[in-house]
């Protein structure tokens, strides 16, 4: 598999470049689809044969980037197939209203290296490469900051947890609470969050609760360049869910996730832009010579993470270009 790093990370700069122009504007489907259209285009000039694993949901529901969608040029006798998750915007809201965190997201891997997963909520747990191992999706919350502490070398009460702040987690709230650890809620954007527990220097320890199975699997492909680690269990509303899942090839829905379960691929390629800023990455500037962006680019083989700045010359004769 050649090296998609730098395609991919064109594609999700254009989408972050595409979806700040809405910021603020409080329109959510807006961004959304600014981002989904910008995405959609630009990956129809990556030569690969793509299908797209993880998107916008069923057909149906979805013009562009829906699941099982063909992306790409396949412009070579043997055009590379390869599996695609996206989350266009992640944090439409976010962006909608300018709040900070929202980010634009892309993962890619050989055929059959992403978990295709339902359109439901999972039950997560993410930690760094120093608490890989240490923790259990079974074990009490207690127990699992206690463990996430010894780690790192420090008490429970210098923990910083990431939790969405849904009243579905008030117990999980008042449990680390309880335990002594700090927490930071947010409004949304776990994905976001599951990266920057896996890279030093964030002020995240640890994501915990649940968000979009979706979103799990794109961490997951994160983490397995970032050496961190997603536990993850599928949540099952109703029947018909049950079903959709067993159609799709699951047939434990109690089954506990781990990071290679979720991202398997052999080679995976990650990258993401920030829209807003956030505690990873900066949001997009305009200026008159151009749009700033930051990104994060990673690769699982060979192992590589790339923090890169990038400035989007606006065609005027009098741009410049500046040191920053």
């Amino acid at each position: 598999m050649f090296d998609l790093s730098l395609e991919m990370l064109r594609v999700v700069e254009e989408a972050a470049v595409a979806s700040a122009r809405t910021m603020g504007m409080g329109d959510h489907h807006g961004s959304d689809h600014a981002a989904v259209e910008s995405m959609r285009r630009n990956l129809d000039t990556v030569a690969i044969d793509g299908t797209i694993v993880i998107g916008e949901g069923e057909r149906d529901q979805a013009p562009m980037l829906y699941i099982g969608e063909k992306v790409g040029s396949p412009n070579r006798d043997k055009p590379m197939s390869v599996d695609i998750a996206v989350d266009p915007l992640e944090g439409t809201n976010l962006c909608a209203t300018g709040a900070g965190g929202a980010i634009t997201v892309l993962a890619a891997s050989e055929q059959g290296g992403l978990l295709h997963a339902p359109d439901c909520y999972m039950e997560k747990i993410v930690v760094g490469p120093a608490a890989k191992g240490a923790v259990d999706l079974e074990a009490p919350v207690k127990q699992n900051l206690k463990a996430i502490a010894r780690r790192l070398q420090r008490g429970v009460d210098d923990l910083v947890i990431v939790v969405l702040d849904r009243e579905r987690h008030t117990k999980l709230i008042a449990d680390i609470r309880e335990a002594g650890a700090r927490i930071r809620l947010i409004a949304d954007g776990d994905l976001s969050a599951g990266i920057a527990a896996a890279v030093a220097g964030t002020g995240v320890h640890a994501v915990m609760g649940s968000g979009g199975a979706p979103e799990g699997v794109l961490t997951a492909a994160a983490l397995r360049c970032l050496n961190g680690e997603i536990l993850g269990r599928l949540v099952v509303k109703n029947d018909q869910q049950r079903e959709r899942m067993q159609a799709m090839g699951i047939r434990d829905v109690n089954r506990v996730y781990s990071t290679a379960d979720l991202a398997p691929g052999r080679h995976l390629v990650f990258a993401a832009c920030g829209v807003t800023d956030g505690n990873l990455l900066r949001g997009v500037r305009f200026t008159g010579d151009g749009a700033h962006t930051q990104s994060i680019v990673m690769n699982s083989s060979p192992a590589r993470v790339r923090f890169i700045d990038t400035t989007h010359l606006e065609n005027k004769p009098d741009v410049k270009v500046r040191f920053r």
